[in-house]
C-alpha cells in the first residue's frame, strides 16, 4: 500500500490533492509525514502528568492535569521507550516502547487502573485513510476500569438502538475500539446521539448529544464517573483543538 500511495503522489493533479485536504493530512494518507505522537491525561485519580521520550520530558506534554489532551506533534523514527511520570519523575506509571512509521499517529493515554492506581496505553493508528475520503476518523478508548466492555452506537437524534447494532463492539478495559494496530472508523460528519451500553447488551451506560464536521481525527475515552457508581463519563479529543472536552449526557 505505501508504494501504491508513493505512485499515486507522482501522478495525482493538484486538484484532486487540495481536495483531499492537502498539508499534513495528505501525508498521512500518503505514508510520507513523519510519524507523530499525542498524549492524553484520562485519568481522574492521577496528579499532574509529564511525558517522557527516553530521559528527555516532552514540552508538548509536560506537567500537565487531568483532561489535558495534547494534539499530535511529529517525532524522528528511531526505536525509543515512552514513559509517563508524575511531576517529581516517579513513580512511573508505565512505559512502551514505540518504533514509529511514516504516515502512522500514536496515541499514548493515562487511565485509571483501578479506584486508586493509574496505568498508560498506547494506540496505534496507521491512518490509511482512503485518499478522496472527506470522513472523520472516530475510535473509542476504554478507560473506565468499572466497564468491563463497552459498545458504541451513532444514531439519528432521538433514534433507539433496541433493533440496532453498534458502530463499534466489545471495546473491552483498557483497549481501543478499533483496536490499536487497525484504522479508526470512517464516518461522515453530522450531528449524532453517542450511546454507550454494557458490551453485548441495551443497558445504557451514558447517551449524549455528538456533532462533528468532516475531515477531523475525533478519540472518545470512557472514564469512571466518581458521583455516579458504576457509571461512566466521555471525554472527546478533537485533533486540532486544545485539549479534551466532557460531553454532555442527556
Amino acid at each position: 500500500m505505501k508504494s501504491l500511495r508513493n505512485d499515486l503522489l507522482a501522478c495525482l493533479p493538484l486538484l484532486t490533492l487540495a481536495a483531499c485536504g492537502g498539508g499534513n493530512d495528505l501525508q498521512d494518507r500518503l505514508d510520507l509525514a513523519d510519524p507523530a505522537v499525542r498524549f492524553v491525561h484520562a485519568s481522574p485519580i492521577a496528579p499532574d502528568l509529564t511525558l517522557y521520550r527516553a530521559d528527555v520530558a516532552q514540552s508538548d506534554a509536560s506537567d500537565v492535569p487531568y483532561k489535558f489532551a495534547s494534539n499530535y506533534f511529529d517525532v524522528s523514527t528511531g526505536a525509543a521507550d515512552w514513559s509517563v511520570k508524575t511531576a517529581t519523575g516517579v513513580p512511573t506509571l508505565g512505559s512502551v516502547s514505540i518504533d514509529p512509521v511514516r504516515g502512522d499517529r500514536y496515541t499514548i493515554v493515562a487511565l485509571p487502573g483501578s479506584s486508586s492506581d493509574s496505568s498508560i496505553y498506547l494506540i496505534v493508528d496507521p491512518y490509511n485513510k482512503p485518499l478522496t475520503s472527506e470522513s472523520t476518523r472516530i475510535r473509542v478508548m476504554n478507560a473506565s476500569f468499572n466497564a468491563a466492555s463497552i459498545d458504541l452506537y451513532l444514531n439519528a437524534p432521538g433514534a433507539s438502538i433496541a433493533a440496532g447494532n453498534p458502530l463499534i463492539a466489545a471495546t473491552a478495559y483498557k483497549t481501543s475500539g478499533p483496536a490499536s494496530g487497525s484504522d479508526s472508523m470512517d464516518v461522515p460528519g453530522g450531528s449524532y446521539q453517542l450511546t454507550i451500553t454494557a458490551a453485548g447488551t441495551k443497558t445504557v451506560l451514558f447517551s449524549g448529544p455528538l456533532a462533528f464536521g468532516n475531515n477531523q481525527d475525533l478519540l472518545l475515552l470512557t472514564v469512571p464517573d466518581s458521583v455516579l457508581p458504576g457509571g461512566i463519563k466521555v471525554l472527546e479529543k478533537i485533533e486540532g483543538t486544545p485539549g479534551a472536552t466532557e460531553l454532555p449526557a442527556s
